[in-house]
């Protein structure tokens, strides 16, 4: 089936309709196809959407989006972590699935997800040898490993770049280490993020060659708008836009109904983020310094990870 050029055009002028063509573009128009999860996918490839920062956060308000959660992972990232022992005692579970099933295979062992999570946080020996996820974000970003064995901080050295010299077209940071990606439980999906300055504002390119679009993708938007943000304060600027550009978008086969039920809500305004105090770099936000006003979502909408 041919693809149409352009989405159809939702009935509300509010920038989550970018978000909802999308899902009703993948629904209409997309290729079903098997994919490595076993789960089976409908895709589309190549797809853009643009925030205006100072317009809004662009939290999606059609199914509600556990923020925080967002937010801690966001921060846990630019520590340089890897293991998912520090997300779990903080109640964030979106990274466990893939080290528990990994677990299971290894040992035999019928272990339901909150046991596995208590032995994460109560044994560090455990923790230490069932929590890794081997080298994704944390590691890349802070301690990109060339071949002479050296470290790069690649947020450390965007900042430095953003503040010295911001016309320059080399501002970004990416995940994409062809050298390691095998020994990662998951190879990046949000690989690229480039920034921009313009006009006293500061805006990010983000590319991610896999978007599932229902659970995963409002994470990656926000997450990317509050990097941005902190990004901006760190640097004397204001937040401009999030672009994103998304390669393989797509719904898995068992979302196709939780989507289909998100289409039939109309969009709410999107919330504010407030970042309550300018701490001495980037490593020193916590999540009591970010507050999101004015957040009135719809119904959260359960779905499952596709593993």
């Amino acid at each position: 089936m041919a693809l149409p050029l352009r989405p159809p055009v939702t009935a509300v002028n509010h920038p989550e309709g970018q978000y909802l063509d999308l899902l009703r573009l993948i629904l209409e128009s997309g290729d079903d196809r098997q994919d490595r999860t076993g789960v089976g996918a409908r895709s589309i490839f190549g797809a853009m959407m643009r925030f205006d920062l100072g317009r809004g956060f662009p939290l999606i308000t059609t199914k509600r989006v556990f923020w925080k959660s967002c937010f801690r992972e966001m921060l846990w990232f630019l520590t340089g972590g890897t293991n998912i022992r520090p997300l779990v005692a903080e109640g964030v579970h979106i990274w466990t699935d893939w080290p528990l099933k990994a677990y299971r295979e290894a040992t035999g062992e019928a272990i339901d997800r909150d046991a596995f999570e208590r032995r994460i946080v109560e044994d560090e020996a455990f923790a230490a040898r069932w929590g890794e996820l081997g080298p994704v974000y944390g590691k890349q970003w802070r301690r990109w490993t060339g071949p002479d064995g050296r470290e790069h901080d690649q947020i450390a050295g965007l900042i430095d770049g953003i503040r010295r010299n911001p016309a320059s077209r080399r501002l970004l940071f990416h995940a994409w280490n062809v050298a390691e990606i095998d020994r990662m439980a998951l190879p990046p999906c949000h690989m690229v993020y480039q920034f921009h300055v313009s006009r006293g504002r500061l805006s990010c390119l983000l590319y991610q060659r896999s978007a599932d679009v229902l659970l995963g993708l409002p994470f990656n938007l926000a997450g990317a708008s509050l990097l941005t943000h902190m990004l901006a304060q760190q640097c004397d600027l204001e937040p401009g836009e999030l672009v994103w550009s998304g390669g393989d978008v797509h719904l898995y086969h068992n979302h196709l109904e939780q989507a289909r039920l998100q289409l039939g809500r109309e969009p709410r305004p999107f919330p504010r983020l407030n970042l309550l105090r300018r701490p001495d770099d980037i490593d020193g936000y916590r999540i009591e310094d970010l507050e999101v006003v004015g957040y009135d979502p719809h119904p959260h909408i359960k779905a499952e990870v596709a593993v």
